[in-house]
């Protein structure tokens, strides 16, 4: 059975990711912070009839981090396709709010560098020698749209995604004759709040056409 890591789980997109993957016979194995929040999202998958767990790590611990995955490659076998989907609670986490780009210091980048492509690249230690081991893997990543588009309002951030983005493709074209594929969608969308096209389970769906045609390095998922 094939197994599903998704790091940086949580009730909207990341569960909709889950089942999407789960309804077609994957085990799902769900990271982030909070294990009452893992439970919870479990215990629905559960209801679908999709065998699942949950490992409580920090993405900004990076110890932790792989801990959580090694613990889920414990439980499960090996991780087949890891989703990365940071999604930062600002009241969580004020070091993480976004700033202009006329605002950005060395301090407001260095937390969303830690976040997103220190993250990345620690999720990413934990599977990818496996996966080229065995000469199979997906590797899908997540961000928001200032990774790829202009958004000067997110001058923060922008940095710190778009540097996630490059090193995606630049894995992707890496990874091509290795049987692993790497692949990155930055989302230009309200989750949630509109109509159809805005839905996580409607979303859901563009990763798993990425993981069966395994021919784009990057799709940006737009309804702006």
């Amino acid at each position: 059975m094939s197994t599903i890591a998704i790091v940086g789980a949580g009730p909207g997109l990341g569960l909709s990711i889950a089942r999407r993957f789960g309804k077609e016979g994957f085990t799902v194995a769900l990271v982030s912070r909070s294990q009452g929040r893992l439970d919870d999202l479990v215990g629905q998958l559960e209801k679908d009839g999709i065998t699942a767990a949950g490992f409580a790590a920090d993405i900004l611990d990076r110890p932790a981090l792989t801990g959580a995955l090694h613990r889920a490659t414990e439980r499960f076998g090996p991780v087949d396709v890891l989703e990365f989907s940071p999604a930062p609670k600002q009241a969580d986490d004020p070091a993480l709010t976004p700033v202009s780009a006329l605002e950005v210091n060395v301090e407001n980048i260095q937390q969303q560098i830690d976040y997103y492509v220190y993250g990345a690249v620690t999720a990413v230690q934990a599977v990818l020698p496996a996966m080229i081991e065995r000469g199979s893997g997906t590797l899908l990543f997540t961000t928001g749209a200032s990774s790829a588009l202009v958004f000067p309002q997110m001058g923060n951030v922008g940095i710190a995604s778009g540097a996630l983005r490059n090193w995606v493709l630049a894995l992707n074209a890496t990874l091509a004759d290795k049987g692993v594929y790497a692949t990155h969608v930055p989302l230009a969308t309200w989750i949630g709040q509109g109509g159809p096209e805005t839905q996580p389970d409607t979303i859901a769906e563009t990763y798993w056409d990425l993981y069966i045609k395994r021919d784009e390095a990057e799709r940006l998922y737009s309804t702006l």
